[in-house]
């Protein structure tokens, strides 16, 4: 599964620091992933008349569609592993989250299966803020809604904004680390469960 190769390609095409990497699936074998690259930095805001004050807008994530075979969750969990090992983030979050299509569930779980799958909830129709090369993201969403979801999060040091201040023993001079990762998929424990996986150590005292 070829996560870490398509954020890198991101990293040298786009060229701004990244923020954080998400990445969504409805647990159904072989449906595509949505890879979510939040970069930092700003751009103009070109909707604005020419003769108003120049004001900026953040850039606009990316949203990929990964249309990769896959048959259980684990191999999603070892490569998004296998990639924020490698992008040097200090840990990753996995998240299962139940359907929230049906009655009794709250208007956070729609809100947060929205966020997930690339949506705007707060301006329908308002496609701004991400740049989408995912032609299912909305069937996916809709899927996700009724099904249930899992996803990822890392935050990385290499090509990421923590690279300053990032305080961990286990990094190279790039911000970076060296394969293999040596941290185990776990189970996904349910639903509304919640996993952190601990990458990042750091073995002296640090005096401020």
């Amino acid at each position: 599964m070829e996560i870490l190769q398509s954020i890198t390609a991101q990293i040298e095409a786009v060229g701004l620091p990244l923020y954080a990497v998400t990445v969504s699936a409805v647990p159904r074998p072989d449906t595509p992933l949505l890879l979510a690259l939040h970069w930092h930095g700003f751009r103009r805001d070109e909707a604005l008349p020419r003769d108003a004050p120049p004001a900026n807008r953040p850039v606009p994530g990316s949203a990929l569609q990964l249309n990769q075979p896959w048959t259980a969750l684990e191999e999603i969990d070892r490569a998004m592993l296998d990639a924020a090992w490698r992008l040097g983030a200090w840990d990753m979050e996995r998240r299962t989250a139940r359907a929230c299509s049906h009655v009794g569930a709250s208007a956070r779980e729609a809100l947060e299966c929205r966020q997930a799958f690339g949506d705007n909830p707060f301006a329908p129709g308002d496609e701004s803020h991400l740049l989408a090369e995912a032609p299912d993201r909305a069937d996916l969403m809709y899927l996700a809604a009724a099904k249930g979801y899992v996803r990822w999060l890392f935050r990385p040091v290499l090509g990421g904004l923590w690279r300053n201040t990032a305080e961990d023993d286990t990094l190279a001079p790039d911000g970076g680390r060296a394969p293999p990762c040596p941290v185990a998929p776990q189970a996904t424990g349910g639903r509304n469960a919640r996993t952190i996986y601990r990458l990042g150590r750091v073995s002296r005292i640090i005096v401020r």
